[in-house]
């Protein structure tokens, strides 16, 4: 079942092309990766989708519905969440308060409801410690916390903005089996963007690929990695 998908999704920035014609869809349960070197238009394409930004021209479907130019906090409220990229925890709350965020303004929910399911997300992310101020967590408590935020939407489609950058290889394991049973056990379809192939030819089930804000290729990670045009765009010739 396609939960979300653009046509010809585009965005200018003055004389600037940052996403250009891109069409695509994800399904659900699928761990898409959205890969392209800096400056393609990755986190551009995701800031479409999230409503953080509105396109120059395009369609945007949820679910059947178009949603291009919904606000924001209403595509949050029907589905769609995401991390991002730059980490910014709420200093000023603890983990479990970070949680309930989530589940307040894009929910509604009450206070003791909130805590109640994020509680519940905390313990199925390994997070213990709830009650702790934010700057005495570690990166990959961090990043956790920020999945989990972003779980209290209760989604259906959920993009992953660089969340396994700062990781080290055992955190990012966990992190990729943790998003991989998620994806799994809650029927989401899940977008990946990241630099670290290794992560996505680990975790994805496909793969499309921007450069200069084009989609240029899709397709299983095995089959794109080896596209002459996707070798060009990464390495000039070495190897995805």
């Amino acid at each position: 079942m396609i939960k979300l998908k653009t046509e010809n999704l585009t965005k200018r920035f003055l004389g600037l092309v940052a996403v250009n014609k891109v069409s695509f869809s994800m399904e659900e349960g699928e761990i898409l990766g959205i890969i392209g070197p800096n400056g393609a238009g990755k986190t551009t394409f995701i800031n479409l989708i999230s409503g953080i930004i509105m396109p120059s021209e395009g369609l945007i479907e949820y679910k059947g519905t178009d949603i291009t130019y919904m606000p924001a906090h209403e595509r949050a409220r029907r589905g769609i969440a995401r991390t991002y990229q730059l980490i910014h925890p709420l200093e000023n709350l603890t983990l479990i308060e970070n949680v309930m965020v989530g589940s307040i303004f894009a929910k509604g929910h009450g206070l003791r409801e909130a805590r109640t399911k994020a509680e519940a997300l905390c313990h199925e992310l390994g997070l213990t410690g709830l009650d702790r101020d934010t700057s005495r967590l570690s990166i990959f408590e961090i990043k956790k916390m920020e999945i989990a935020r972003a779980l209290a939407n209760e989604p259906e489609v959920l993009f992953l903005d660089e969340v396994m950058a700062g990781l080290n290889s055992d955190e990012t394991k966990d992190l990729i089996a943790m998003v991989q049973r998620i994806a799994l056990e809650r029927h989401l379809a899940v977008g990946v963007i990241e630099h670290v192939m290794g992560v996505i030819r680990e975790l994805t089930h496909r793969v499309i690929v921007l450069e200069a804000g084009e989609l240029i290729a899709e397709g299983k990670y095995e089959e794109v990695s080896k596209n002459p045009r996707v070798v060009e765009a990464y390495l000039g010739g070495g190897t995805v």
